[in-house]
């Protein structure tokens, strides 16, 4: 026999709030509304939990139903659980960032998603509920992390020059780093190592490096 409870069941949802870089520059994945609440509006990915299913796997789900992205990586950084926060009910958004390299995307909107588009994070359309708050949690979440250099390689190709390492820092955290600093606090930190190759171009060529094993 089911067991049966006298306290209220909040809804519980998942938001993803994924980042990558384009033309230097931080960019988040939105997508708009094709269904009311807030109809026609920008949003994160995401939606509601389902009975069989746990929570990573709804935020992977999700993600990939209302954009055709799957990624591997999803870091859980905050739940948000104001009473008001969904004019439908009491919903609890259990939120996730997710950083992936541009080239490897390709978006598709699916399910009650009307399109999906990459934003530039200091251009930003009005959204919808309280994602503007959790997109700002995650930006601080993401910035802090950033300065340990590590979880930036995932914006990166699998090799990169020491400038492209340094570009996508600047992105993440919206700090100007001088070259010369920047790069001993790689080489302190010990993350990246030297290959034998080297990336040419209009400038003279520049060592290649690859996340330190």
């Amino acid at each position: 026999m089911p067991f049966t409870y006298e306290y209220p069941h909040p809804a519980v949802a998942t938001d993803i709030a994924v980042f990558t870089l384009r033309r230097g520059a931080l960019n988040v994945l939105l997508i708009e509304r094709g269904a009311a609440p807030y109809l026609g509006a920008w949003a994160l990915p995401g939606g509601f939990l389902q009975p069989d299913e746990e929570l990573d796997e709804c935020a992977r789900r999700e993600l990939l139903e209302e954009t055709g992205v799957d990624a591997d990586l999803l870091l859980h950084f905050g739940n948000f659980s104001a009473p008001d926060r969904d004019p439908r009910e009491r919903v609890i958004s259990v939120a996730y960032l997710a950083l992936l390299a541009s080239d490897e995307l390709r978006l598709e909107a699916s399910t009650d998603a009307a399109q999906a588009r990459w934003f530039a994070v200091g251009d930003l359309p009005e959204l919808a509920f309280d994602h503007a708050e959790i997109l700002r949690r995650a930006l601080e979440v993401l910035g802090s992390r950033a300065r340990t250099i590590s979880p930036l390689f995932a914006l990166l190709p699998a090799r990169f020059t020491l400038s492209q390492l340094q570009g996508a820092y600047e992105a993440v955290t919206g700090e100007e780093a001088e070259k010369r600093n920047f790069r001993k606090m790689v080489a302190s930190l010990g993350c990246v190592s030297e290959t034998d190759d080297f990336a040419h171009g209009s400038h003279r060529p520049a060592r290649l490096y690859e996340a330190a094993s």
